[in-house]
């Protein structure tokens, strides 16, 4: 397994529902393989079930619980732990029970133990095999905002503009190259681990004060978060590049600027982020705009699952992206 390889979030009902559908698959297709003619299949498919719904309850109720001391532990260990869990399921319900079924299928504890054992596995794989086919939307989304940040027409105006600033207001010039050096480091960076909000928050801050330097009083910003979570945390570099999109698409092409709003508010658990810049469908600057947003809603579907969405609107003469995500995980 890969180093960086990490548990399923067990916290996460997208996971749990998943491991649902897994496991009573896999039930369906036991139950196909053992029946000898097809009018067995359904009174095998419910014997065999009879043993696995209680034992698949009480395990997702089970690891749900233990979830925050897994998460602490290496890949591996926490592969073991879980296989371990699962088996001590199995035995529990299998005791309590067994005495009361006839299962043709299962025939002794340790066979079941093994099917526990083969199921845990494939489950985990799943997720792990999951976990790859989105990883590189991280390593994407740096490459991308990397890129962007050394985009010759950003870079070429930031430093002339820090330039013209180093003897009229040199304590000005010295936090925009701060600044500067604080976007390369957190582009740089690994970026697998949730951040807090708050630290996304003044990450944005500081990439808007560089567009201000060139594009001074055409860039107006509106944050209308008073009602955020300061501590929820969020996958890194979900903020900004939608920032910079709103600036490259919604307030370069106008001579006259624009307002971008941002809007973060928390509701029923769950954290609601809104950014809006002004739309003009004439504007060809409105290409391109979909691969970040893909790359996004890739990373959010990493971490959160189903409980995450990304959608855009145009509505009065703005475009729209509003992310809903977990408060808590």
């Amino acid at each position: 397994m890969r180093k960086n390889s990490r548990l399923p979030n067990l916290h996460n009902l997208g996971i749990h529902l998943r491991i649902l559908l897994i496991v009573n698959l896999l039930t369906a297709i036991a139950a196909i393989l053992l029946s000898k003619q097809w009018n067995e299949f359904l009174p095998l498919l419910a014997q065999i079930s009879a043993l696995v719904q209680p034992i698949l309850l009480l395990s997702m109720l089970g690891l749900y619980a233990l979830y925050p001391i897994l998460a602490k532990l290496k890949y591996w260990q926490g592969v073991v732990a879980i296989l371990l869990l699962e088996i001590a399921f199995t035995s529990l319900v299998f005791i309590f029970i067994n005495h009361l079924f006839a299962f043709d299928s299962i025939p002794n504890p340790y066979r079941a133990y093994l099917l526990t054992a083969i199921v845990t596995a494939i489950v985990l794989y799943y997720f792990y095999l999951q976990e790859r086919a989105y990883s590189p939307a991280i390593a994407e989304a740096r490459l991308q905002a990397l890129q962007a940040r050394i985009r010759p027409h950003f870079l070429f105006n930031s430093i002339n503009a820090v330039l013209s600033l180093i003897r009229s207001q040199p304590k000005r010039a010295e936090t925009a190259l701060e600044d500067m050096a604080d976007l390369f480091r957190v582009l740089m960076s690994e970026n697998r681990d949730l951040v807090p909000l708050a630290q996304e928050i003044g990450l944005c801050h500081q990439y808007l004060d560089l567009e201000k330097l060139r594009l001074e009083n055409r860039l107006k910003i509106t944050w209308q978060i008073d009602d955020m979570p300061s501590d929820a945390m969020i996958p890194p570099l979900i903020l900004q590049p939608l920032l910079e999109n709103a600036v490259y698409h919604g307030i370069e092409p106008m001579p006259e600027g624009g307002e971008i709003i941002v809007k973060i508010y928390s509701k029923l658990k769950e954290l609601h982020i809104v950014i809006s810049n002004p739309y003009a469908p004439q504007n060809d600057h409105h290409t391109g705009n979909k691969m970040a947003l893909k790359n996004i809603k890739e990373r959010l579907n990493l971490h959160f699952d189903l409980e995450s969405s990304l959608r855009t609107e145009i509505k009065q003469s703005r475009y729209e992206v509003h992310i809903r995500i977990p408060e808590k995980i």
